[in-house]
């Protein structure tokens, strides 16, 4: 439960009210407060939290004190109304009020320990909150039939969750495994890595580390800058063990990130620069892989624009995680199994690292939270090389046929970024060049793409048939 002055400050993390905790000033109606106990007991018992919150004293919107006028110490008809709500209040849960002042106003707090075994319900009616509503369940039974499950089998996880195939092998897992040096038993594997119900059956981590998974996994390369632009290019990592889509999204990533050579200002070794941190974004997508509410039936998704790339994972933080501790790199994991098995394999660790590294390198607003997702942003350090700094030459420079020769590399170079605004292939760039010769085109267009200046459509297949080149802006 913990003191007053802690729940609050937690409460205060949020940016929007949870439906385990509601704000208000002096509002008092005894029998609605009975109607909260309900809703907020069953909230709490759906969101895996061991209390729910009802706060007088803090305004809702503003998160500002309001010195409540709040008395919980009264009677109502010669009844305490501490007792007359828990005379009315089934099954028996110990609730409490409690006040502290803060900042020299007075705050209450009546924590509400989470529904177990059954709903919590008031005056025999089961309430639950929908949002910031507070609702009588019966008008939702799919909520209804969800907390019945949580109360029975727990918060649904991947190892409580059923797979939606039976038809599961785990050739690739095996393999894995062996390649990190551990040898899985294949009459304990099952019970070992977690991959059953209590009834025995396949659950979702079994789905997950299974040969053909069928979540779709999908990396996209957009042309421009947001989705309205033309996605040029899609890979789809659905259809093998999830360790192993792990490595290849990480690795495609790679493909990715090209080094930008950096001729301004050379004297003698040229500079490479990298179009992103790459260590940034590999720990953002084994978080993505990690964190992810895979019991949705979705998985992250990764998107890569022309200045960006976006690593959205489903879900919110999980209970008991604030923003802060968040950022801190208190990790609380989603997937604890999962995350277990990770560590396993060193591909993570438990030192809580990932967040803070990518802070470090982009700050805190790499990270957005939205109702159902976190996203992480990658952007791109993307070298101006068409408007080099200005550099004063000590010596005036003689003009040399090779200057005049290079000058005119420059227009063809040009021409070539201007055209491939959209993609196209080798035979339209020659055309639109008026080239013939393929190989001497193609000397051109493998400076443009050293210099991060266009890309190809198909990254890993440079020699497809159906490859083309698209001007990065």
């Amino acid at each position: 439960m913990g003191n007053i002055i802690d729940i609050v400050k937690r409460c205060f993390s949020f940016e929007d009210e949870q439906e385990w905790f509601d704000f208000k000033d002096s509002w008092y109606e005894l029998d609605e407060i009975g109607q909260y106990i309900s809703a907020l007991s069953n909230a709490a018992a759906m969101n895996g939290e061991a209390f729910g919150y009802l706060i007088w004293g803090i305004q809702n919107e503003t998160h500002e004190f309001t010195n409540t006028g709040f008395k919980y110490k009264r009677d109502i008809k010669n009844e305490p109304i501490e007792h007359y709500l828990a005379r009315n209040v089934s099954p028996a849960i110990y609730f409490t009020f409690d006040e502290e002042t803060i900042d020299g106003n007075k705050v209450v707090v009546l924590s509400i320990p989470a529904a177990r075994i059954v709903p919590t319900e008031f005056k025999g009616i089961r309430y639950i909150r929908v949002g910031s509503s507070k609702e009588n369940i019966k008008n939702h039974p799919e909520r209804e039939a969800a907390l019945f499950r949580v109360l029975n089998f727990g918060i649904p996880s991947l190892l409580n969750t059923e797979a939606r195939f039976d038809d599961l092998s785990f050739d690739q897992l095996f393999l894995y495994f062996d390649m990190k040096g551990i040898k899985l038993n294949k009459k304990t594997f099952k019970k070992n890595l977690e991959l059953l119900t209590a009834d025995g059956k396949y659950n979702m981590l079994a789905q997950l580390l299974s040969d053909n998974p069928r979540i779709p996994i999908r990396f996209a390369l957009f042309a421009g800058n947001d989705k309205t632009s033309t996605m040029y290019a899609v890979r789809e990592f659905g259809d093998m063990c999830l360790l192993l889509a792990l490595d290849k999204v990480i690795d495609y990533g790679d493909t990715i990130n090209i080094p930008q050579a950096d001729e301004r200002g050379r004297k003698v070794e040229r500079k490479e620069v990298m179009l992103f941190h790459s260590q940034a974004f590999k720990e953002a997508v084994i978080n993505a892989f990690q964190h992810n509410l895979w019991i949705s039936g979705t998985a992250p998704m990764f998107t890569a624009y022309q200045n960006r790339i976006e690593i959205t994972s489903i879900g919110t933080l999980p209970p008991h995680q604030t923003k802060e501790g968040f950022y801190a790199g208190i990790s609380i994991p989603v997937n604890a199994k999962l995350t277990e098995i990770f560590v396993q394999l060193h591909i993570s660790e438990k030192s809580g690292r990932g967040v803070p590294r990518i802070i470090g390198e982009y700050g805190k607003n790499a990270f957005t939270f939205s109702d159902n997702a976190i996203t992480v942003t990658i952007p791109y350090n993307r070298l101006d090389l068409e408007n080099p700094p200005q550099v004063t030459p000590q010596v005036t420079p003689q003009v040399t046929p090779q200057d005049v020769y290079r000058g005119q590399e420059n227009m063809i170079e040009g021409k070539i970024v201007k055209y491939c605004v959209e993609a196209k292939s080798i035979q339209e760039i020659l055309a639109y060049c008026g080239l013939k010769d393929r190989k001497n085109l193609m000397v051109y267009i493998r400076r443009l793409l050293e210099q991060g200046r266009i890309a190809r459509t198909i990254p890993d297949k440079p020699n497809s048939r159906n490859q083309k080149y698209i001007t990065i802006k």
